[in-house]
């Protein structure tokens, strides 16, 4: 079983009587890229700055590499890299004097930081761009001298806050590339609101809202936990009327349409055997019964949205 890099128990931070966290709990393994997902205010960015050491928690635990961050801080800060939104440069300094200023912040030696920096400028695609202005790169080159600098020390956990925000398409491309690379070596927790991001980054994903973590698992663990929610596409020879569809029990939502009936079931219901019976008894003809899956949008609307709210936002989209 892989080793446990960034363990999370009950972790709690109030401002006043509003608490941003409500006894989170969380796990990230070795060599693991975990995904971290919630609409804006969910908590993210306070969850991710008491990891970093930068914001101290009102209740619960955290550890990294098995490291209290509480009782032993700066031990437990030397062994994770942080990136935040928007990357702590110093534009008048070249990206190598930048790197090399920060690995002897972060306590490399002074005969391994001349490697440690080319390696971490080789990994990040920087090495041509070593001898330049920090302000007088582009931004994509910013936000990789940004990461550069969270892995400069050699660090088991990486954590990127929103890393692709404001970078074009080849950038993004290029940004995700390195965080798939990264989690090969290290530990990543990445927080985003871009979900196509997740798909092609992450192992895992944990998501929250107000708050509370509300789901944790894989990619295709969680869109199988939601599968039973996914619309059923019915085709029949002779249709039946509205109404005779509408009456079988589980069924929920009904669009009739000229390439096939979409059929939604009630929460926690299954209509597919009641669709199949009653088709065959009442001379319907059906030709096909295919569910539809699922997307990581819908999902996510689902768990981090309350049915007034999904409603809501369905209005306002029509």
């Amino acid at each position: 079983m892989a080793e446990t890099m960034i363990e999370i128990v009950d972790l709690t931070r109030t401002y006043g009587p509003l608490k941003a966290l409500d006894r989170i709990n969380l796990q990230v393994a070795r060599g693991q890229v975990m995904g971290f997902l919630g609409p804006n205010g969910a908590g993210k960015t306070t969850t991710m700055r008491i990891l970093a050491g930068l914001l101290s928690p009102s209740e619960g635990t955290v550890k990294v590499g098995g490291i209290d961050l509480i009782d032993q801080p700066n031990a437990a800060r030397a062994r994770l890299g942080y990136l935040p939104e928007s990357p702590p440069l110093y534009p008048e300094l070249t990206v190598r004097e930048y790197l090399t200023y920060l690995a002897q912040l972060r306590g490399v030696s002074a005969d391994r930081r001349k490697s440690a920096v080319d390696r971490a400028m080789e990994r990040c695609g920087l090495t041509h761009v070593a001898g330049r202005l920090l302000e007088n790169v582009s931004r994509g080159y910013k936000q990789r001298a940004g990461i550069a600098q969270a892995i400069v020390h050699g660090p088991d956990v990486v954590i990127l806050d929103e890393p692709t925000v404001g970078l074009d398409p080849i950038q993004i491309r290029e940004i995700r590339a390195l965080i798939r690379e990264l989690g090969g070596e290290h530990s990543v927790l990445l927080s985003t609101h871009i979900l196509p991001e997740v798909r092609m980054t992450c192992d895992r994903v944990a998501v929250i809202a107000k708050g509370k973590i509300v789901a944790e698992d894989s990619l295709d663990g969680l869109e199988a936990r939601f599968q039973h929610l996914a619309a059923l596409r019915v085709r029949w020879n002779a249709p039946p009327a509205l109404e005779a569809v509408r009456e079988i029990a589980g069924v929920g939502e009904v669009e009739p349409g000229a390439e096939g009936w979409l059929i939604t079931p009630k929460k926690g219901a299954d209509p597919t055997p009641e669709l199949v019976r009653r088709s065959v008894e009442q001379g319907w003809d059906l030709r096909e019964l295919t569910p539809t899956s699922r997307t990581l949008e819908e999902i996510f609307l689902n768990l981090t949205t309350t049915e007034a709210e999904q409603n809501g936002s369905a209005k306002e989209a029509a």
